[in-house]
């Protein structure tokens, strides 16, 4: 009876062994890094050539930069920025956490953007390029720099023209108010998903940013273009 045991503990083990390739390859990856300078994935550095999956958070420090491809799409990091990979269907939506996070669209693969104003993605498929950047909490500049972009604020759109800059600020309620109060008084404020909250009052300022556009625009195009990078 005892051999009997442990010959089905032995099987049992191996059986479970044999399992463990499955599993882990059972996650479907997004794309891989085609540049990476001082980034981070979930606390390891990044190397060109790394495949990212859903769940994956990636990051970089000052000076850094990071580019991944995804599928006919492509996401950026600029300097200490960080966002965390997921997906829903055929979209690869990206949690933007902080800093300057961007995104070229073919219009045939979904890309999209969540920040705490609402969800930007390119208009009705188009392609697009643009990018988010968190000024504060309340506050993020949005640029489009090629093709409308719009921002999903549960379910009320609002459209970014191609060739504009918008600075838009988010108006708490007076419950969200009671409930940042709240938190406040706590050792450990806890700050809940932005879908907890519901849809949001946003305030939209029409900027100027020429020269802060421009150079984010050539800083994309050297990435995507120049022969010294590698072409996917």
């Amino acid at each position: 009876m005892r051999s009997t045991a442990r010959v089905c503990l032995v099987v049992l083990l191996v059986a479970s062994l044999l399992d463990i390739p499955a599993f882990a390859t059972a996650a479907k990856p997004l794309g891989l890094v085609v540049q990476a300078q001082e980034a981070q994935l979930d606390n390891a550095k990044l190397a060109v050539g790394t495949t990212v999956y859903p769940g994956d958070t990636v990051a970089t420090d000052a000076g850094g930069g990071l580019r991944l491809k995804l599928g006919a799409s492509q996401l950026y990091l600029l300097a200490e920025s960080a966002a965390t990979l997921e997906q829903d269907a055929s979209t690869v939506h990206a949690v933007v956490a902080r800093g300057t996070v961007g995104f070229s669209s073919s219009g045939g693969e979904n890309v999209e953007l969540e920040v705490p104003q609402g969800i930007l993605r390119a208009a009705q498929g188009q392609a697009a390029y643009g990018q988010v950047a968190i000024l504060s909490p309340q506050e993020v500049l949005i640029s489009a720099y090629r093709g409308e972009l719009v921002l999903d604020n549960d379910g009320e759109l609002h459209t970014i023209p191609a060739g504009k800059n918008y600075r838009v600020t988010m108006e708490p309620d007076q419950a969200d108010q009671q409930t940042s109060a709240a938190r406040a008084g706590g050792d450990n404020p806890v700050i809940q998903p932005r879908n907890h909250h519901g849809r949001r009052r946003l305030a939209f300022y029409l900027i100027f940013t020429g020269a802060m556009a421009g150079m984010s625009y050539a800083i994309w195009q050297e990435l995507s273009e120049s022969p010294s990078k590698p072409s996917y």
